[in-house]
């Protein structure tokens, strides 16, 4: 079971032993017998590090970031960047951002000059639905930050 399906776990694998097959077996027992993978090897999907390295002149990511001024003002900073060159190629601040002004933000720093496949953003609720939508209609796919990045960048990316 566990070579045929990769990516399920023990708890997976117990799970269906009991519901096909009758046999109740605890996923810590399981998890004895599922063969250990070697280090390094493929695992059939792309990662995430991976995916970034063979798309990278087609990438933009943005985000913002909060900056205090010298009164003490709350400012925030949406910047674009191009994945490639590392590039600053939008930038605005705003105090009181919106999912509204966010797209106009996008649609300024997509522009027509350039030709960009992919945007890549956090799940930062400033985004919101309406707003992917848009930015896929301009015909730039909107990828979504991994819920939980590794140190090691062993995150699969399910494009």
């Amino acid at each position: 079971m566990a070579n045929e399906n990769p990516s399920w776990g023990e708890e997976r694998i117990a799970n269906e032993l009991l519901v096909k097959l009758d046999v109740q077996v605890s996923p810590r027992t399981v998890s004895k017998y599922i063969p250990k993978r070697p280090m390094r090897r493929p695992r059939g999907d792309m990662r995430w590090s991976r995916f970034l390295r063979l798309h990278a002149q087609g990438i933009i990511a943005c985000d913002f970031l909060a900056a205090v001024t010298a009164t003490f003002r709350l400012l925030y900073v949406f910047v674009v960047i191009e994945h490639r060159s590392r590039r600053l190629i939008h930038c605005n601040v705003t105090a009181h951002p919106s999912a509204s002004w966010t797209l106009q933000q996008l649609r300024e720093a997509i522009g027509l000059h350039e030709r960009y496949e992919y945007l890549l953003h956090d799940r930062d609720s400033i985004f919101a639905k309406h707003l992917d939508e848009s930015i896929t209609k301009l015909g730039v796919k909107v990828l979504k930050s991994p819920l939980h990045r590794l140190l090691d960048g062993a995150v699969a990316c399910r494009v």
